[in-house]
């Protein structure tokens, strides 16, 4: 097969999953005459569960050249600064603390951070929390947007929050309007060539959809990947007791926060995501410790709606992996390729860096299957690099309240790299150093790994020593440049209210 045999792109399955992947897909390969087709069914969702993601999706609509004052009014989009984790450590100083997305100027506030951290693990009384050493940080504590005039020039991983359906159907209708087909109908057979090389798909209607190669992403169903090629799932409940889910929806209030908010429960956690026009709650929770009924009572009651009559919207998730992603002419992007549990909200960065890759592969192979084996290869080191982040988690956690805490703090079916990051923490060995060597800083940064163990308290022993002259010279240097920072950015509500203005101008 090559690009003149390549013409024709069928994706099954419509969503964020199947529309982000069209609209990559047509962007890099329409200039070579290939055709994108995205059939899905008409059971189309109306109201989306309300989700975030990571930096990525920055840069997915960055690569695509939609402005946000486009997209995010259409979507009732927020912006969003990172995660903040409440009530995961029982430490007295560390209950809760704010992960931050990257900011350039961190690489003048996180060296500071690193070294009080290296103090603090040796017994040093200083104050570690990341809430102190970050501007994204201070954005949050302000409700303030990540965004500043141009005299400002430093750059922000930032990223959305956003109602998931309002996004694919944007995306639906960007990608039909740039050259994409879309079909409507539901798949009832899939058939194959004698090579096992998916040949084609019929319809209820009867009508038969051939293509050269087909995206799967018909969700946690795995239509073409699982059902049909037959490849095993590897899953990661072992690591991973979360397999439920129930959302519900609130008022916004006045100030709309700048960062999601995750909460840690009795078997799981709730999410609070801020969207324009509402709140969007939920609870993730392991069926194997409660019940649904049970969880929704504990989410009611968190949310103080126990008298409430809002529907509660239960899900299912199947959390691993297909044990390859690129199987014969098929590729699996989103819930059908796998799902790690949204505590990180990494699935549309999975999404997209998924179709980014295969992009790659398939025109270094000039549009043959040259490469598979090595996008199958870097696909699932990307799963076990996100495993190892969002399982630390859970080992650091000090709850003491329900066997699921305490369970997941106990559990020793984590990965040879995760024991060696945990061990080098605690034995005061480089941390940097250690990661580099892992080769896992391209999952997720130093900074994001001090922080998860600083932010949780996370220390062998106490804070007995007294801190060093210089470290309160540190602290009091960082709270004047950053209120000098601070006099550069606007409410978050503010600069909300004023997208609709620009995308009207």
């Amino acid at each position: 097969m090559t690009q003149a045999n390549v013409k024709n792109i069928l994706i099954v399955g419509g969503g964020t999953a199947g529309w982000m992947t069209a609209n990559l897909l047509n962007h890099h390969w329409r200039k070579y005459g290939i055709q994108v087709t995205l059939v899905e069914s008409p059971e189309i969702g109306i109201i989306g569960v309300g989700e975030g993601s990571t930096p990525k999706l920055k840069d997915f609509f960055e690569t695509l050249e939609i402005p946000e004052e486009e997209w995010m009014p259409a979507c009732h989009a927020t912006y969003k600064n990172g995660i903040t984790f409440k009530n995961w450590s029982t430490v007295p100083g560390y209950t809760s603390y704010f992960h931050p997305f990257g900011c350039t100027l961190d690489t003048m506030t996180y060296p500071i951070f690193r070294d009080h951290t290296i103090l603090r693990r040796k017994g040093v009384n200083v104050d570690v929390s990341p809430d102190r050493y970050f501007l994204m940080s201070k954005l949050v504590q302000n409700h303030m947007a990540p965004k500043a005039p141009a005299n400002f020039p430093f750059q922000f991983d930032y990223s959305y929050h956003f109602d998931s359906v309002l996004v694919g159907q944007f995306l639906r209708d960007k990608a039909i309007e740039r050259g994409v087909k879309h079909i409507t109908g539901t798949v009832t057979e899939v058939q194959q060539h004698e090579s096992g090389d998916i040949s084609q798909i019929v319809l209820a209607d009867q009508s038969v959809l051939a293509a050269d190669v087909f995206v799967d992403c018909t969700g946690f169903a795995s239509l073409l990947t699982s059902k049909t090629l037959q490849v095993p799932f590897v899953s990661f409940a072992d690591s991973l007791f979360n397999d439920r889910a129930i959302a519900i929806p609130t008022p916004i209030t006045e100030e709309i926060p700048v960062t999601t908010e995750s909460t840690a429960m009795k078997h799981g956690w709730a999410w609070k995501i801020p969207l324009t026009n509402r709140f969007g709650n939920g609870y993730v929770y392991s069926a194997a410790h409660c019940s649904p009924d049970e969880a929704e009572t504990e989410l009611r009651s968190h949310l103080g709606l126990l008298d409430d009559a809002t529907e509660a919207r239960h899900l299912r998730m199947r959390v691993g992996r297909a044990e390859r992603g690129w199987e014969k002419n098929c590729v699996a992007i989103g819930l059908s390729q796998g799902f790690i549990e949204p505590l990180e909200a990494t699935a549309i960065q999975f999404i997209h860096s998924s179709v980014e890759l295969f992009i790659k592969a398939f025109e270094q192979g000039e549009f043959t299957p040259q490469y598979q084996s090595q996008y199958n290869h870097k696909i699932n080191q990307n799963y076990a690099g996100i495993l190892d982040y969002i399982v630390l988690h859970y080992q650091t956690n000090s709850r003491q309240d329900t066997d699921y805490w305490i369970e997941n703090r106990n559990n020793t079916n984590i990965s040879s790299n995760l024991a060696t990051i945990i061990e080098s923490w605690h034995q005061v060995h480089n941390l940097e150093a250690v990661l580099q060597q892992l080769n896992v800083s391209e999952y997720y940064s130093p900074l994001s790994w001090n922080s998860m163990f600083a932010g949780t308290g996370s220390f062998a022993s106490a804070a007995t020593l007294p801190p060093p002259t210089q470290y309160h010279r540190d602290q009091q240097r960082l709270d004047e440049f950053f209120a000098g920072c601070m006099l550069n950015f606007k409410h978050h509500r503010e600069l909300l209210e004023q997208l609709p203005l620009k995308n009207c101008a």
